[in-house]
């Protein structure tokens, strides 16, 4: 269980980047987190790792409290969230094997072991045989499946991708979702802050929207059909435009018969 309890984030500037946000997040939950640039959702992932501490409020993650965690357990509670960096942060000079080994280090997984969970995790991405080469050498979605494979490397609890899908096309950024979605599947709670308009409507379980810092809809939500649940609203209707309507036409009656598009 994840718990934000009245979060605040503001600078020594007076910038105020999180405002009294509430929400809880289950176990093996899949969770958007919409908004514009500078909503506020990277500070959301940062707080999670304890990068940052919140001005007010309180972080709990499986009863700890962030605010009370001494410096040396930090790297505890960092081994249960996996953080996915819209940059990638794969070191360039270092194979994906490396950059991979280097987590499962940090993480004390067996050395003996190391080479076969790379093979795993890279076949688990879907770029198989990739280990001994450098992310210069890949796609910028093939660094992006090589920076989740190393973000799940330890088998985190929890899983934060912070605009993972940023800096790729539509047809890879679909191909990202569902590979969140399938480590979704095997039982890891993933949260995916993006303001990627082709991301939304991929029927996510649940859609938090933000803006100026503010939570303004929380929306639960199951697909048509799953568990008898109609499909909540989108979330950010804003920024997907109407659908025209057909012009009635001239001197008669016009009628349509609209449908509910499922998330």
């Amino acid at each position: 269980m994840i718990d934000f309890s009245h979060i605040t984030k503001s600078y020594p500037n007076g910038d105020i980047v999180l405002d009294d946000v509430n929400f809880s997040v289950s176990p093996g939950e899949f969770v958007i987190i919409t908004g514009k640039s500078g909503a506020g959702k990277t500070t959301l992932g940062r707080l999670l790792i304890r990068d940052l501490l919140p001005t007010k409020g309180k972080i709990v993650i499986d009863g700890e409290d962030l605010n009370q965690i001494k410096p040396k357990y930090i790297p505890i509670i960092r081994r249960k969230v996996g953080f996915v960096f819209q940059d990638y942060k794969i070191i360039p000079d270092k194979t994906i094997g490396e950059n991979i080994t280097i987590a499962l280090e940090i993480g004390g997984y067996n050395r003996k072991k190391i080479q076969e969970k790379i093979t795993e995790l890279l076949k688990m991405v879907g770029i198989p045989g990739k280990e001994y080469l450098f992310p210069g050498q890949l796609s910028g979605g093939e660094v992006q499946r090589a920076a989740i494979a190393r973000a799940i490397a330890c088998e985190p609890a929890i899983l934060f991708a912070d605009e993972p899908t940023g800096n790729l096309d539509k047809d890879t950024s679909i191909e990202i979702f569902n590979l969140l979605k399938k480590i979704n599947d095997d039982g890891t709670t993933v949260i995916l802050a993006t303001h990627d308009v082709t991301l939304i409507g991929l029927n996510p379980d649940r859609n938090i929207h933000l803006e100026k810092g503010k939570i303004v809809s929380d929306v639960d939500g199951l697909p048509a059909g799953k568990e008898g649940k109609p499909p909540s609203t989108p979330v950010i209707a804003s920024l997907v435009p109407e659908p025209k309507q057909p012009a009635r036409p001239a001197g008669g009656s016009h009628t349509t018969n609209r449908k509910i598009k499922s998330k």
